[in-house]
């Protein structure tokens, strides 16, 4: 609303023509709340006299001020709504007038003698006060309502658009028109509410709202207007168009609940025949096998006959009742449902992958129609119910072979793999880290050995099992664990057999495990079989869908195909369409398509509607349980994170401030792919330099008394030991766990163990053996991330410390987990270090922001800091003064 901005300097006085926000009762409790949540730092810049508990909400109320002020002079400006002041002079000769231009003028200030402007201001003062009270501080509203028309034996009535006063601060309490005309009195009492001159103020409102529904012109032809008959054409019209314009001017507006929810739209459903001649487990079945559609005319839920179709039609209205339900229906979507049918594609053939997908991800028909939903008959019904609801898959028993017992959730897991297994859809076990995928895929492969015994059908070839090389010699061990019956080959070293001799042995084996770099450089051995089942485990090594390892591992022969990782989105979405189209190859579409329907909108967009999409897409074939769930698993213990926050020293500090002045000049003056080298040169040092100088350095200098990480580390594991616990160490850097390790056996009288990329496998599963089963000796692993973050049993350590991060959850939760799994007896305390005042510091704020898609969107490692600003960096980078310790 305009208004006058009244500033008082010594004896001077100086008025403004501003634009100011009128807030309702509504708009005022939304502006408290946002208030009471603004973090005292927006205000901290202040002197302590000035901070009073008002002051959050009076900041945001001059923001908001400021902003609409801007907007509207410049948009009245640019379409000469107001007579603008030209060449910087005031043409108007009269305050009022003056007031006017300013309002659209880059120029707010008005000129006069002292005199005239405080008799201006007192007048003004009196009319902005009254049009405030009258338009935001009233206690009551003119409210419309639009009711539903009745039946009356077989007939309709019309629509009928109530008046109502309604209350402000209660806004269900609605007096009808005919009540106000019958009061004689200034004052109307209803309900223990006043309302002032209530008559006065109905009609006043009538004729505001008349500018905007014309309807309601025809209504104050009478001296008592208390509503009007509507047809369904403008019931419709008021719907659509009236009443967002009376609510966006300040009217009460209460419509049929059905119209406030989304639209039940006009499509078709996709319903699918099973083919009489195929048989669960048949082999006729997979993704390309064939099945019979029919399309079918729906809105929303509501499956229609082609009868009741064309009588819509023949109805030519916009709002129609279906079967008791009230919908609208647009002419352009029949004449779209009209011309689907014309083209005959009534009924058909399709690919049951096709089927699926056309059906959950909802796509949109050629013509335009959006595809409602799929519903299936016989087995192929069974299917969708046992798809959306792993729950209910009959679960399988326990295969007698199997060595142990799993727990009700495996059981589940395996019964899921069988199940799909059946219809050849590829499956992503993708269980949390610890919950026993490989107990699951074990007891998978068991189960379908028993099973081809049973049908007295032969067994598929061996299943070739790629997986890391870190945890190769963990798969072998818990193989012989769970599955003695099965002949295991482990496919890895300078002696392994290679052409026909790696064929011939291959083939003596139920299980070939190997790794993922020889996937690549074996691909001419590895290509040569038919596999029963090809599997890779922690399938976000295939990520990268350009890469020549992924593309080697795709061009595997295999008959089923089944994905193992805690983690199914790592970073990106692009990461979930490499391992689905590993698993049902052109499910999702291509990589193009799948970025612009899915990646872009939900990455950069958050659009939640894709989103759901989405998920619809991928939950036949992703299965995925939190030990979080207690409905999952209830006894393993719970897991405490803390952030560990330290100090530089003076040295640190000194290198810090060092490191930022060079590396930006640098980055100021670098473009492209060089700057982007620059931004990740400087993360890299700046996080040495966190660690400890003597890493930045690299010239072997004595560790103590110089980092404050490094104090608090050997702090903590001194409580750590004094209570007899064991404990995890990470560090990406394999250089600063070679530090740890001697500086912590010396200083702590302790063996220390560490795991890095140039571990043996020998040296390897020793080390994890001697952590595991000896009780004194080594309670500190020391683990680089990239070597031990994944694929570790590592249940002896209750405590988790990550020295440096990664800065990227998912990573940093799956090395947590090496801990935080199932043989866990203990609760697990996880420790995260952060250097306060620095860049650690302000990015771990950045990543608890995104928690909801921090898996999605922030890329590998630090990659995703190198889009940021010159601005950005150097706000990230800046030394707080708190970094420094005491």
């Amino acid at each position: 609303m305009p208004s006058l901005r009244e500033i008082q300097q010594e004896n001077e006085l100086s008025l403004q023509a501003v634009w100011e926000a009128a807030l309702g009762t509504s708009e005022t409790e939304r502006l408290r709340r946002l208030a009471v949540l603004m973090p005292a730092i927006c205000w901290s810049f202040l002197p302590r006299t000035e901070q009073k508990a008002s002051l959050p909400q009076t900041m945001l109320l001059q923001f908001i001020n400021q902003l609409i002020d801007t907007h509207v002079r410049e948009s009245l400006a640019a379409k000469e709504l107001l007579p603008a002041r030209r060449s910087g002079r005031n043409t108007a000769r009269t305050l009022p007038e003056q007031w006017l231009q300013a309002l659209a003028s880059p120029e707010p200030t008005l000129k006069a003698p002292i005199q005239e402007l405080q008799e201006f201001a007192g007048g003004m003062r009196g009319w902005l006060d009254q049009l405030k009270a009258s338009e935001v501080t009233a206690p009551f509203r003119t409210c419309f309502r639009l009711d539903l028309p009745e039946e009356s034996e077989g007939k309709q009535t019309d629509w009928y658009l109530s008046f109502h006063l309604q209350a402000n601060d209660d806004l269900s309490l609605l007096v009808p028109a005919e009540r106000v005309w019958k009061e004689r009195s200034h004052t109307l009492t209803f309900l223990k509410h006043a309302f002032e001159n209530p008559q006065e103020r109905l009609l006043a409102d009538l004729g505001r709202a008349s500018r905007l529904f014309s309807g309601v012109e025809k209504s104050l032809r009478t001296a008592r207007p208390r509503g009007l008959k509507l047809s369904t054409e403008q019931a419709y019209a008021f719907l659509r168009e009236s009443a967002p314009l009376l609510e966006q001017n300040g009217f009460g507006v209460l419509v049929p609940t059905w119209w406030q929810k989304p639209a039940a739209r006009l499509g078709v459903k996709l319903k699918i025949k099973p083919p009489s001649g195929a048989k669960i487990g048949s082999g006729l079945l997979g993704p390309d096998g064939l099945v019979a559609y029919d399309w079918t005319i729906s809105i929303g839920d509501m499956t229609l006959t082609a009868e009741e179709f064309e009588a819509l039609v023949k109805l030519k209205q916009p709002l129609i009742k279906v079967r008791g339900q009230w919908v609208e229906l647009r002419p352009e979507e029949i004449e779209k449902a009209i011309g689907f049918f014309q083209k005959k594609r009534g009924s058909g053939d399709m690919a049951l992958g096709e089927a699926l997908r056309v059906g959950l991800g909802q796509e949109t028909s050629e013509l335009g129609l959006p595809v409602l939903g799929i519903e299936g008959e016989g087995w192929f019904k069974d299917l969708l119910e046992k798809l959306s609801d792993n729950q209910k898959i009959v679960p399988l028993k326990t295969p007698a072979t199997f060595s142990g017992a799993l727990r009700p959730y495996q059981v589940r897991g395996v019964s899921w793999l069988a199940y799909l297994r059946q219809f050849g859809f590829g499956a992503c076990l993708a269980d949390d880290m610890g919950l026993g995928k490989t107990a699951e895929f074990i007891g998978f492969l068991l189960h379908e050995r028993e099973l081809a015994a049973q049908q007295g059908v032969s067994q598929r070839g061996p299943a070739l099992l790629i997986c890391p090389m870190s945890i190769v010699g963990n798969w072998h061990r818990e193989l012989k664990r769970f599955a003695p019956s099965l002949k295991v080959m482990v496919h890895h070293g300078h002696e392994r057999l290679s052409g026909e001799a790696f064929t011939r042995e291959a083939q003596q084996h139920e299980v070939v495990i190997t790794t993922y770099s020889l996937a690549l450089r074996d691909k001419e051995h590895l290509t040569a079989l038919k596999w029963g089942y090809v599997v890779v485990d922690e399938a976000q090594n295939i990520k990268n869908e350009a890469a020549r390892q992924t593309q080697a591992i795709k061009s595997l022969k295999a008959d089923y195909r089944i994905a193992l990782t805690g983690t199914p989105v790592e970073n990106r979405l692009s990461e979930l369409w490499s391992i689905m189209e590993f698993l049902n190859p052109g499910y999702m579409g291509s990589n193009k398509d799948f970025r612009t329907r899915y990646i872009i909108p939900i990455e950069r967009y958050h659009n939640k509607q894709q989103a759901g999409v989405l998920k619809r897409l991928i939950q036949p074939f992703v299965l995925r349980r939190l030990k979080t769930d207690k409905t999952i698993i209830s006894d393993l213990p719970e897991k405490m994170e803390m952030k560990v926050f330290c100090n530089l020293t003076q040295e640190q500090a000194s290198l810090y401030e060092a490191v930022v002045k060079e590396m930006l000049e640098k980055i100021e003056r670098a473009e492209g792919i060089e700057r982007k080298g620059l931004v990740l040169s400087t993360l890299l040092r700046l996080k040495q330099i966190c660690n400890h100088p003597a890493q930045f350095m690299g010239d072997g200098s004595d560790l103590a008394r110089r980092s404050g990480k490094l104090a608090r580390l050997e702090e903590m594991l001194e409580e750590v030991l004094a209570e007899g616990d064991k404990a995890l160490i990470f560090s990406q850097f394999a250089e600063m766990g070679t530090m740890l390790r001697q500086y912590l056996q010396e200083t702590l009288g302790r063996e220390v163990l560490f795991l890095h990329g140039g571990t043996s496998k020998k040296q390897r599963d020793a080390m994890i053996q001697r952590f595991q089963e000896s009780r004194q000796a080594a309670p500190l692993f020391i683990l680089s991330l990239k070597a031990g973050g994944v694929g570790l049993n590592l249940t002896a350590a209750n405590h988790v410390f990550h020295f440096d991060r990664w800065w990227n959850p998912a990573v940093e939760n799956q090395a947590t987990d090496r801990a935080f799994r199932i043989g866990q007896q203990k609760n697990v305390q996880v420790h995260k270090f952060v250097c306060v005042g620095t860049l650690e510091e302000r990015i771990d704020m950045m990543i608890e922001k995104k928690k909801e898609l921090a898996e999605s969107i922030v890329g590998s490692g630090e990659s995703w800091l190198t889009e940021m600003s010159t601005a950005q960096l150097k706000e990230l980078f800046a030394l707080s003064r708190e970094a420094v310790g005491e």
